[in-house]
């Protein structure tokens, strides 16, 4: 292996976090936030990537959707979707969620910047038809596109008081690490997926 090889193994792959204040940190410390976990997740497990966190808390899909060309920088290998959990908690028409979660994906195909999805599932205070046309947007949009999609990014911590802050709404480091261990396979499974990196 020459020189100028050894140099791209190295390189490493960049990815950006797309989402809101759960990919934010929001509440939390440096290096204790989903982004910096979810990086060294990935480097103990072997790969060189550089995730960079474009979570702003309080954003929509549509929030998302209308800042993503200059969230999402040239150059970036890979997209990891993370948004509507503000949509779910604000009670926003499902159908505008889906529309901006798909205009995000549109806008990355279009760039040719692969794009992973992670779900979020509505609260079952919002009633059931809501639940059912919210819940089914993740999955139908991975299943339409062939997208790695990590179904629900509080699994194991929504509800949970001692996994979350004192608002109840927004994970502490604890909840954190369980969120990470949640999602790492199915980045491990994008990163790998990526063009030059099988």
């Amino acid at each position: 292996m020459g020189t100028a090889d050894r140099a791209e193994a190295a390189e490493p792959v960049r990815l950006v976090a797309l989402g809101d204040s759960l990919t934010a940190g929001y509440g939390l410390g440096p290096g204790e936030g989903f982004v910096p976990r979810l990086q060294k997740a990935l480097s103990d497990g072997g790969r060189t990537v550089a995730v960079a966190n474009a979570g702003v808390s309080g954003d929509t899909a549509s929030g998302g959707a209308d800042r993503l060309d200059w969230s999402v920088p040239d150059g970036t290998d890979g997209v990891i979707v993370a948004l509507g959990a503000n949509d779910m908690l604000r009670g926003v028409d499902p159908k505008i969620t889906r529309a901006a979660l798909t205009r995000i994906l549109d806008r990355l195909k279009a760039r040719n910047t692969p794009a992973m999805l992670i779900g979020m599932r509505a609260a079952p205070n919002l009633g059931s038809a809501y639940v059912a046309a919210f819940d089914s947007i993740y999955s139908d949009l991975a299943a339409e596109r062939g997208l790695v999609l990590y179904p629900f990014f509080l699994d194991g911590v929504v509800g949970n008081a001692a996994l979350n802050l004192a608002d109840g709404l927004h994970p502490n480091p604890r909840g954190i690490d369980i969120m990470v261990r949640g999602a790492l396979p199915y980045v491990r499974r994008f990163v790998d997926s990526l063009p030059g990196r099988s």
